[in-house]
């Protein structure tokens, strides 16, 4: 196990390329007056936090927890054009949706996100029959104007060999289609520091005690720093509401009488250890609207989710044995027993889906997004879909551009100027970024492991480079933090440096993948406070 003393507390102002203090980042936040306030730091409000600041505003952007510390890091870790919302007639969605997949696994994120191809299975008795599955990925992936291979049916056997816990009892045939994958809290972070790096500040574990009013609107928040109890303010000319499951309860600080605007959907997922290497992806229909899937994915094998309505604390979210039990006996229609004995369960989360209010099964709800603006001018985004982060950013600043009596309108660069592809910090091609790790990153320092490599490419694009610079000059960061895990102390040290950690799990949970592997020991956890608390 690592020396602690000898990891270092690197400098961590600005000029050094290393995220300001929080004392630093509080002083700027009380002492200006932004164009923007965004509270809530889910993949909706960083999005709207970048792209807001690529358009010339002076952007804020706070969150209670840590960034995509809820919902945006308990997703299915999928781009996808949604192939469900075919049986609906959604064409033109699944068309637009493929279309923000393909531009952010292409163009805007390529070091983040990877393809995956998926099997549908189709058993004797099941819902849908082959030939309809057949026509139904066809048509998928015309919609992505056959970017990921045609969409097809292949047999059984041939099936089994990809996927070799697949059952294979009355399998009559498997559709085979094509999406992406990504590691959503990786995403989020990288989008963070776009943001930052288009002028927003942000400061995570800040949360708002109260809302700030001139004349009846709401013109800034007052905050609570949940590290050290300090008080704070911030002023702005417009506050936008993108606390997610929040969203109600601080639309209710601005107007106490605000009626409920949204209602709440819980996905639970698991994450098992793989008994075999899988290199596909399994999405087996349970009824004629949901679809269970396993995933592969950071060397394990995600299992979800689930749907259904959820009307308590929303902090209150968890997995619970209902959830477990339904998980894998869903799971159980393709899977073979040996994939799914509850001893390989490493790590299980749910999150919740946040939809438009009104009655009916929340499955087959709209996943669509929905802004509004309340009594006292402040503005409230929720709902929508990772695949369509970007687009929803772009659609929020449009809206406030059109605000009437609002004349950020006037400051703002149209969207419509800015870049269309405008790619995340560490944008490279992850294969050579792991081949250079591999023939350079060694050098002087100790020889970094081709798991190592790949996942450092594969989570920090180019940006892996600094990470390796890190071990090179102190061994003692090239260590693992678990032998059993590809990461390294120098991640740990870069995550807070330059990624805004402040909490064990922050590091753990969001900024490496040691929690969802089941390895975050208390020995682990002990340590990585310990590096934590040696900030400056």
């Amino acid at each position: 196990m690592t020396t602690l003393q000898s990891v270092p507390a690197l400098g961590t102002h600005p000029a050094d390329g290393s995220t300001a203090s929080r004392a630093e980042t509080r002083e700027r936040l009380s002492k200006a007056t932004y164009d923007l306030l965004v509270i809530g730091g889910g993949i909706l409000g960083i999005s709207t936090a970048w792209h807001a600041a690529q358009s010339g505003l002076r952007v804020a952007l706070v969150d209670a927890g840590d960034f995509a510390g809820a919902t945006s890091s308990a997703s299915s870790k999928l781009l996808h054009g949604g192939l469900r919302y075919l049986q609906t007639g959604a064409v033109k969605l699944v068309a637009e949706n493929h279309f923000e997949r393909r531009a952010v696994s292409r163009d805007v994120a390529p070091h983040l996100s990877n393809p995956l191809k998926f099997y549908l299975p189709v058993y004797k008795g099941g819902p849908h029959g082959a030939a309809k599955l057949g026509a139904g990925v066809f048509a998928y992936s015309a919609l992505s104007a056959f970017g990921d291979g045609v969409g097809h049916v292949i047999g059984a056997k041939k099936a089994a060999l990809e996927v070799p816990e697949l059952r294979t009892d009355n399998l009559k045939a498997v559709a085979v289609y094509g999406d992406d994958q990504m590691n959503d809290s990786r995403m989020a972070l990288m989008t963070v520091r776009a943001a930052v790096e288009s002028g927003a500040t942000v400061l995570n574990h800040a949360k708002v005690t109260g809302l700030r009013f001139t004349n009846g609107r709401v013109t800034g928040a007052e905050l609570e720093d949940r590290m050290d109890g300090t008080e704070f303010g911030v002023d702005a000319r417009l506050v936008l509401n993108a606390t997610g499951p929040w969203v109600d309860h601080l639309r209710k600080l601005e107007n106490p009488d605000a009626a409920p605007s949204i209602r709440l959907s819980k996905g639970a997922h698991l994450v098992l250890k793989r008994t075999a290497p899988w290199r596909a992806a399994l999405a087996t229909p349970i009824d004629k609207y949901r679809i269970t899937f396993a995933l592969p994915w950071e060397d394990q094998l995600l299992l979800g989710t689930t749907d259904e309505e959820y009307e308590g604390d929303p902090a209150d979210v968890a997995v619970n044995e209902k959830d477990i039990t339904q998980i894998l006996d869903e799971a159980a229609f393709s899977i073979r027993d040996q994939q799914l004995s509850r001893d390989l369960i490493t790590y299980s989360f749910a999150g919740l889906r946040v939809l438009p209010g009104g009655p009916g099964n929340t499955s087959k709800a709209k996943r669509e997004t929905v802004v509004t603006e309340g009594r006292g001018g402040m503005l409230s985004v929720a709902g929508g879909k990772w695949t369509t982060f970007r687009h929803i950013g772009r659609t929020v600043v449009n809206k406030l551009a059109a605000l009437p009596g609002h004349p950020l309108g006037e400051d703002m660069e149209p969207i419509s100027r800015l870049p269309k592809h405008q790619p995340l910090p560490g944008i490279s091609n992850p294969n050579a970024v792991a081949h250079r790790l591999l023939v350079d990153g060694g050098s002087p320092g100790p020889r970094m492991g081709g798991d190592t490599a790949r996942h450092l490419a594969t989570h920090y694009g180019s940006l892996a480079f600094d990470i390796a610079r890190l071990a090179n000059d102190n061994p003692a960061l090239a260590e693992r933090v678990h032998p059993d895990a590809p990461e390294i102390w120098a991640q740990v040290v870069y995550a807070r440096d330059h990624e805004w950690a402040e909490t064990a799990d922050d590091v753990l949970r969001r900024r490496t993948t040691l929690t969802i592997r089941g390895l975050a020991t208390d020995e682990i956890r002990g340590n990585v406070d310990d590096v934590l608390a040696r900030k400056v």
